[in-house]
């Protein structure tokens, strides 16, 4: 796997990012991976983030992580959720740019906030041919606008996760259009600690059976 430190622009913002790459001789599919709540420690360097862009290159895919508006060496301030999902449609837009990458062949997903960014930037971009979900709080899951995605999702969460109880999680599991498939690791808060290989796999395999 090669690493590539990049940036890109959103809305005049100049942001970083993380291009991983795999080991790989022609243009390969491509997914954009969202980091947790800036207001609450979370980057692209979170565990979570990064078990998921390393299992991705394991599967042939590249990963894009990047810091939204307002963290680390990204420009601006957090603006709850509105600017954030603007930055994930320009870290998608600048992947399709990136020649290693196939631009017909492009996911996103994301961990705890930067779950439900992935969800909003999805319900924008309809180029993006599926969707992960790790760790999504209570409120995106409850979006009216967000359960008529209709490209293949699939959702992960713990069975500890204090942010949400599991038969509401499931309840609102059954309001989002198909395809849809959800994991539950049982034992998981909403930290996901020492489950984070676990997510990582099941969140590349989710992405090879649809872009690969």
């Amino acid at each position: 796997m090669a690493k590539q430190r990049v940036t890109f622009t959103s809305d005049g913002l100049l942001l970083e990012g993380m291009l991983h790459l795999p080991d790989a001789t022609r243009p390969c599919p491509g997914v954009v991976v969202c980091h947790p709540h800036p207001q609450y420690g979370g980057d692209m360097r979170n565990s979570v983030v990064e078990a998921i862009n390393a299992a991705l290159a394991q599967w042939g895919m590249a990963a894009l992580a990047f810091n939204f508006r307002g963290v680390g060496d990204s420009q601006g301030q957090y603006d709850r959720g509105v600017g954030e999902a603007a930055d994930a449609l320009s870290a998608l837009e600048f992947l399709t740019t990136q020649p290693e990458i196939d631009r017909n062949r492009l996911g996103i997903a994301g961990y705890s906030f930067g779950a439900g960014i992935a969800l909003d930037a999805a319900a924008e971009n309809h180029d993006v041919r599926a969707i992960v979900s790790v760790a999504c709080p209570l409120a995106p899951l409850n979006d009216l606008v967000l359960h008529q995605i209709n490209r293949p999702k699939l959702f992960i969460q713990g069975d500890a996760d204090y942010l949400i109880e599991m038969e509401m999680f499931h309840f609102l599991m059954q309001r989002f259009a198909p395809p849809r498939e959800i994991e539950v690791l049982t034992g998981a808060d909403h930290s996901l600690r020492d489950h984070e290989a676990q997510v990582g796999n099941l969140a590349a395999g989710f992405f090879a059976r649809h872009l690969i």
